[in-house]
Parts: C-alpha cells; sequence; structure tokens
C-alpha cells in the first residue's frame, strides 16, 4: 500500500504511522519539514505547507496514492481543498473528524455511528460536522472515496487525560497528585468518560486503510472500557502511589468563571460517552483495546521516570485552578 499522511507526527497519527511503516505501508508524509523523526523507520517526507495548495500540488505532482489521511483538517475551507487536490489521485481519502461532534446533550447513553452530529457548545465540534457534510456531500455526488474517523480522547506517551487540561506540562497533574493539591473534577465526578490508547486505536485504523468497504461510512475507534471521572484520577493515583485529592465543582459554574471551557466541557467531557465499537470489530476483526488505562499510566510513568527532562511543572496552572476554587 501506498500512503500519504498530512501531518502523522501527532499524538495520535505517529502511532499509526510507526505500525503502518513496520506493517510494510510505503508512507510519505507531508509537512513543512521540521520533524523528520519517523526517516530512520522509512518514512518519506514531502515537503510543503499543508494549507497552500499549490505547494501541495508541487510536492505530489505525478503521484498517486492507495491511502491519503489529513490529520490536520480542521474547517470546510480545508476539506474543500481536500477535495479539490486529491480527487482523482487516491483509492481512498480518510478524514479524521472527532467523537465531540456527537449530539449533545446525548439523547441515549451508548453511542453508535448513527448517533446524531450535533454540538451547540462547541465551534471546533461544528466545524468537524460541516467537514463531514461536505465530504459525505462529494461522496454521494461525485463519488469521492472517503472514510470519516472520529477518535474520542486518544493518549500516549507521558498523556495525562484530567478533566481541566489546561497545563503547558503533563507533569504537572502528576506533580500536583504527588503534593496532595486539589485536582478539579466537573459535577459530581460520576458521569463516564472514555479514553484510547493510540497503540490500539493505531490497529483500527489500519485496518481501515485500504478497505475498499469503508469508503463512505463513518467510524469511531475507542476503548470498551468507560470509567467515572473519578476513577480515572484515582487509577491516575494508584499509578503514582497517592490517591488524588479530588474537588466537585459544578459544570456550569467552571464555564462561568473561564469561558473557554465551553466547548471542552459542555461540549465534551462532561457528558457520559459510552461507545459501541460493534461497526469498527465488524470491519476491521483484528481491533481489540487491550492496553487499560491502568497499564496506559503506568507505562506514562515509566517515561517520565526515564526521562527527567519531562518533570516540568507548568507555574501558570495552580494560579488557574486555585482561582477556580475560590
Amino acid at each position: 500500500m501506498k500512503a500519504l499522511f498530512i501531518g502523522g507526527t501527532g499524538l495520535i497519527s505517529t502511532e499509526v504511522s510507526m505500525l503502518a511503516l513496520s506493517s510494510g505501508v510505503e508512507l510519505y508524509l507531508l509537512n513543512r519539514g521540521t520533524d523528520m523523526s519517523l526517516a530512520d523507520r522509512g518514512a518519506k517526507y514531502l515537503q510543503a505547507d499543508a494549507r497552500d495548495r499549490n505547494q501541495i500540488l508541487r510536492a505530489i505532482e505525478g503521484m498517486r496514492f492507495d491511502c491519503v489521511v489529513d490529520w490536520i483538517c480542521f474547517t470546510p475551507g480545508q476539506a474543500k481543498q481536500d477535495f479539490e487536490v486529491f480527487s482523482g489521485r487516491t483509492k481512498q481519502f480518510i478524514f479524521i473528524s472527532s467523537a465531540s461532534a456527537y449530539q449533545k446533550p446525548l439523547a441515549f447513553y451508548r453511542i453508535t455511528e448513527s448517533t446524531p452530529l450535533r454540538n451547540p457548545y462547541w465551534q471546533y465540534s461544528r466545524d468537524k460536522i460541516a467537514c463531514e457534510d461536505y465530504f459525505t456531500d462529494r461522496y454521494c455526488e461525485d463519488g469521492f472515496p472517503v472514510t470519516i474517523v472520529r477518535p474520542s480522547q486518544t493518549y500516549a506517551g507521558g498523556k495525562i487525560p484530567v478533566p481541566i487540561s489546561k497545563a503547558k506540562t503533563n507533569w504537572t497533574y502528576i506533580q500536583r497528585i504527588l503534593d496532595g493539591l486539589p485536582m478539579v473534577v466537573h459535577g459530581d465526578g460520576r458521569s463516564l468518560w472514555t479514553t484510547t490508547h493510540s497503540a490500539d486505536f493505531a490497529v483500527g485504523f489500519l485496518g481501515l486503510m485500504g478497505n475498499r468497504q469503508a469508503i463512505g461510512h463513518p467510524f469511531h475507534i475507542t476503548s470498551d472500557e468507560a470509567l467515572t471521572w473519578d476513577s480515572i484520577l484515582c487509577t491516575i493515583g494508584d499509578a503514582v502511589g497517592k490517591a488524588p485529592n479530588i474537588v466537585h465543582i459544578a459544570s456550569d459554574r467552571i464555564v462561568e468563571v473561564y469561558p473557554e471551557l465551553c466547548g471542552p466541557l459542555l461540549g465534551d467531557k462532561a457528558e457520559s460517552v459510552v461507545f459501541d465499537n460493534t461497526k469498527i470489530k465488524a470491519y476491521v476483526p483484528e481491533y481489540n483495546c487491550v492496553i487499560p488505562l491502568r497499564e496506559g499510566m503506568a507505562r506514562a510513568l515509566a517515561l517520565f521516570e526515564r526521562s527527567p527532562a519531562l518533570r516540568v511543572v507548568d507555574p501558570d496552572y495552580a494560579p488557574y485552578i486555585d482561582r477556580l476554587i475560590r
């Protein structure tokens, strides 16, 4: 398989890139050339600004692909550029949407790919919905071979899933737990949340690449493990050997203090999300999440222990949380 990733070195896409390369995919990564970290694994780089149509056309001149994935398409204008550039140049185009696009508030707790798309709280999600609508129209009217993927919160390395993830460094959350400082959880801490390790996500994603049966379909790729937010923080605490000091604050009140959290909270994390993964497992039988959060957090802690340079606390996070608690 010959594939092109626009991006391909982010939190989720790096794991997919590495799995694709180890599986024998001829992988091209298109970016500005600032990150060449996968070159030694066999990735081939095309240098271009992903938002500059002419640069992309020059970079891919004369090339055809079995699969193109745009990891950094966020607006309908960017979606339109993808269609114009890659129509006729790929057998499959995968658009990365977001599970936050699903109906808010939910009418039924269990989310399938047919759950309606509507998010009045978050412009990011509305833009993703608009992109989905555009690509679906292009598939229906022009035969553009699109597959839509909706990740939920996916983590890797030292990434720590917390309700208010405003710190610039992930060690900040670990250090707060170790120091017994308050960790704010929205609501009563009992809403359910799903986290997925990127290594698990990559298996499902690779199974969709080059899969002609997946064209025209949306998929979410998530873990089957849904934990309460209190349980998530306690799992992190177990990894570091210290129970977290949890403080509950109503989601609406948090948003009153920090309006910029309206989308990430009311439009996402404040909702209980339990995903039905029947569809991705039917199309990719090998897909199965084998890394529960407790193991993912153990891996994160091991990374911090190996890498002292990562153990840095963001000094702006404490006053940010202190103001919220006051």
